[in-house]
Order: C-alpha cells, then sequence, then structure tokens
C-alpha cells in the first residue's frame, strides 16, 4: 500500500504564547518572533520533502502556511478546518494557571470541545487527510493542543512525553501505510536549520 506521509508544523509564536494563555478559536495574529520562527522553519524545509500544504483556518497558522508556502514555491495552502484548535469557551484569554484555578474540570468549560469530542475530530481528521491526499506528503500547519492529541493517539500514549511542551513552528511527522499510523519522526523544539545539523 502506497504510504501517506503527515507532517505537523505547529504555526509561530504569539504575543498570548508568551503568557502561556488559552488561545483555542480566538484569532490571535502572530507577532515578529512567531513571523521569524515561521521563516527559519521554511528554511529548514526541503521543497521536494512536500507536495502540499494545509492549515488551520486560524491566522495564525494560515500566515505560518503562507510564509512557509511562500518559502518553499508551494501552490495556495489548501484550508482544512479539522486543523482548527482545539475551543476552550469562555475560558480562552484566561493563562493556564487562572484556567485551572477557575474551573474544577478542565473538560467542562461552557462552549469549550471536551478531550473526548477533541480525540473523535483528531481522529477523523486523519482519516480525512489519508482519503484526500493518499500517497502524498502533505505538510498540516495546526496547533499546540490537537498536535498533542495527535500524537498521543499515533503514538499510543508515548509522545508527548511526560511534562514535555511542543514549541512554536515544531515538526513532527506521521506516515500511513497499510498497518495503520505510525510515527516517522517526533521534534518537540522549534524547527531550525541548527536542528538539522544536531
Amino acid at each position: 500500500m502506497t504510504e501517506t506521509h503527515i507532517g505537523l508544523l505547529r504555526h509561530g509564536q504569539t504575543d498570548w504564547n508568551i503568557d502561556f494563555r488559552l488561545q483555542g478559536v480566538t484569532d490571535i495574529d502572530l507577532n515578529e518572533t512567531g513571523i521569524a520562527q515561521a521563516r527559519d522553519a521554511a528554511n529548514a524545509l526541503d521543497a521536494a520533502d512536500w507536495d502540499l500544504i494545509v492549515t488551520s483556518p486560524l491566522s495564525r497558522a494560515k500566515d505560518t502556511a503562507e510564509i512557509v508556502r511562500e518559502t518553499l514555491g508551494k501552490a495556495k495552502a489548501e484550508v482544512e478546518p479539522l486543523l482548527l484548535e482545539r475551543s476552550f469557551g469562555e475560558a480562552e484569554g484566561l493563562s493556564h494557571e487562572e484556567w485551572r484555578a477557575k474551573y474544577s474540570d478542565t473538560n467542562q468549560v461552557p462552549g469549550g470541545e471536551s478531550l473526548s469530542d477533541l480525540e473523535k475530530r483528531a481522529s477523523l481528521l486523519l482519516d480525512t487527510l489519508v482519503s484526500k491526499h493518499q500517497g502524498k506528503r502533505v505538510l498540516a500547519v495546526s496547533h499546540g493542543a490537537l498536535i498533542r492529541v495527535l500524537l498521543r493517539i499515533v503514538s499510543a500514549g508515548e509522545f508527548p512525553r511526560e511534562g514535555e511542551r511542543l514549541g512554536n513552528a515544531s515538526l513532527s511527522v506521521f506516515v500511513h501505510d497499510s498497518s495503520g499510523w505510525r510515527i516517522q519522526s517526533y521534534e518537540p523544539r522549534t524547527l531550525h536549520q541548527d536542528l538539522l545539523a544536531n
């Protein structure tokens, strides 16, 4: 069976990332560091490794995808709604500490997406990407909470490791073939030329 490769690239930094605020589906732009991170990631990628780019509809992901697309000389990045970040409902804008202090169960926030719903959407995303892009190498620009769940599903809980944060503009690659999904590479650090030299 043909292999399908999915590279999951987290968007570049925003001001809310610096403050550890829950962004969810709130549309926060990249900051200057985030733009630079997207450029660095794009320069570390090889255009020949990717057939197409898909992105979450949120501007921090779309802008990251556009910087990468332009650098790699690819066609327009396609918006894939399933790549959207987890909604944190009325908790969006709170710091992680405020979120945990305010809600005894952070999984039950009014207007938010539960972890079980997020897991179902993540599984649907994997099925959709294979169905729409079978045999292709797809670079998908998305968000931290969704990528963490995808990593957990595909690695059967091995990644991300306990206490490990996914850096902005970090890239992990999944492969799908007749035996199902597996992680080809897991890298929580921000993608940069220097990282490839190690």
